[in-house]
C-alpha cells in the first residue's frame, strides 16, 4: 500500500447534508466507538444491525500505525450481521457530537455515514454509524487472517500499539457476551507471531 495513498482525503457528506431524525439521535458502534465513544450519551444498549459486519479493513497510519508502517481498525463491510452498542445522544448534544464525530471518523473520508436499522432490547431504532469505503485508498479489503496479524503485531501509532486496539475491542464484546470468531482467530495468530519473535 501507498502510505500517501492511504492519508488521502476524499470528498464525504456532512452530517448537515444527512436526513437525520429530529429529536434525539442513537450511534452505532462496533470498534473503538464501543469502549471509548468519547461522546455525552444519555443511554446504550446492545444493538444488532443486519447486511454488515466488521472487518479489519481500514489502514491506520497515524492512530494505530504510522505512514511506513500502517496498521489496521474495523470498518463495516457489506453482508451478514453485526453486534454493538448503540449510544442515545440527547438533542441538545447532538450537533456538537456530530462535529466531534465528523473529526474522528471522516478526516479522509474512508466511511461512508449511513443510517441503519437497529435492533435493541426491547425496540427497534435507525442509528447512525460508518460503512468502510471500498473506493479510498485506505480501504485495505478483505485481508488473510496471516496478513491481518502480521500488521496488527508489528504496528503502534499515537493511540498506542494495533494490538491494544483488538484487545479492547474484543474484551468489549466479552462483555456483551459477543464472540466474534474471525477477530478471535486474529488475536490468536497475533498471539502466536509475537509468542516466536
Amino acid at each position: 500500500m501507498n502510505a500517501a495513498a492511504a492519508d488521502s482525503v476524499l470528498p464525504y457528506l456532512r452530517h448537515s447534508e444527512l436526513d437525520l431524525p429530529k429529536g434525539d439521535l442513537w450511534i452505532f458502534g462496533y470498534g473503538s466507538l464501543m469502549w471509548d465513544p468519547g461522546l455525552p450519551h444519555i443511554d446504550w444498549a446492545p444493538a444488532l444491525v443486519h447486511g454488515y459486519h466488521r472487518e479489519l479493513c481500514i489502514y491506520s497510519s497515524r492512530w494505530r500505525g504510522t505512514p511506513a508502517r500502517p496498521g489496521l481498525v474495523l470498518g463495516l463491510v457489506r453482508g451478514g450481521a453485526c453486534r454493538g452498542i448503540a449510544f442515545r445522544i440527547s438533542a441538545p448534544d447532538v450537533p456538537t457530537s456530530l462535529d466531534a464525530l465528523w473529526e474522528r471518523e471522516m478526516r479522509r473520508g474512508v466511511y461512508h455515514p449511513r443510517l441503519l436499522h437497529a435492533r435493541m432490547p426491547g425496540r427497534r431504532a435507525r442509528v447512525l454509524t460508518f460503512i468502510a469505503n471500498p473506493q479510498h485508498p485506505g480501504y485495505a479489503g478483505m485481508l488473510s487472517t496471516a496478513r491481518t496479524a502480521e500488521l496488527i503485531a508489528n504496528c503502534r501509532g499515537d493511540r498506542g500499539p494495533n494490538v491494544d486496539y483488538l484487545t479492547r475491542t474484543l474484551k468489549r464484546l466479552a462483555e456483551l457476551g459477543v464472540r466474534d470468531h474471525h477477530l478471535l482467530g486474529v488475536m490468536a495468530a497475533v498471539r502466536t507471531l509475537r509468542k516466536n519473535r
